[in-house]
């Protein structure tokens, strides 16, 4: 069974870099057990902010500039696949309504 990982928004990705750097009296690792994330995750989001000029790229899965276009092809996903099981119990039903 593979482990699900969280997806975090862009906003606590920035707001997780913005604490690590409020806060120079901690270490990253106290910051990361602060906000419940990982080492590397943070160490992660601090490169992305710098090599992205204060900026952190969107969700690492498909091509969607934004959270709001992830979630309406995940939508559509979802109704297509309702869709396709309509019409399958469709075809059962006329298929077993024949006898």
């Amino acid at each position: 069974m593979s482990r699900k990982q969280p997806h975090h928004s862009k906003q606590f990705k920035l707001d997780a870099v913005n604490y690590r750097r409020e806060h120079p009296d901690l270490t990253r690792l106290e910051c990361a057990k602060n906000l419940g994330i990982g080492l590397s995750t943070l160490a992660r989001w601090e490169a992305q902010f710098r090599d992205n000029d204060g900026d952190i790229p969107g969700s690492g899965s498909g091509n969607y500039a934004t959270d709001e276009e992830k979630e309406i092809a995940r939508l559509k996903r979802e109704l297509r696949d309702a869709q396709d099981a309509l019409d399958v119990l469709k075809k059962a039903i006329s298929i077993l309504g024949k006898d």
